[in-house]
């Protein structure tokens, strides 16, 4: 079975919200996550090889700002536990990427009442 759900013009059917995603995104030729809701598909060992037997669903669990500024999504498998990464496209949807961005502003470790920071 494929990793993607193929249609005729090469889209795929996201694993997590079912929306048709085009393979093309603006910057890259091909795609690795949904832009809408950012879900992925666990099938790289290495960067674009396809090689990896566990296709599971990999769920977006934060953003990391490389050195050059750029964005990438981390993503968890839910099958494995492995963490990867894709750059963030310039089609993704703003909104789920500042969401995902802003979730530990949103949902703090530590509580913050009455925190303080200290002097330098």
């Amino acid at each position: 079975m494929s990793h993607k759900s193929r249609t005729e013009s090469n889209d795929f059917t996201c694993v997590h919200c079912k929306s048709n995603v085009p393979i093309q995104a603006w910057g890259t030729r091909h795609r690795n996550h949904c832009p809408l809701c950012l879900w992925s598909r666990h099938v790289d060992d290495e960067p674009g090889d396809r090689a990896c037997p566990c296709r599971s669903p990999m769920e977006p669990i934060g953003i990391e700002v490389r050195q050059d500024g750029e964005w990438a999504i981390i993503h968890r498998c839910a099958g494995c536990g492995t963490l990867g990464t894709n750059r963030v496209a310039g089609d993704d949807d703003e909104r789920s990427l500042l969401a995902l961005a802003l979730r530990p502003i949103a949902n703090p470790a530590f509580p913050l009442d009455g925190f303080r920071p200290s002097a330098s």
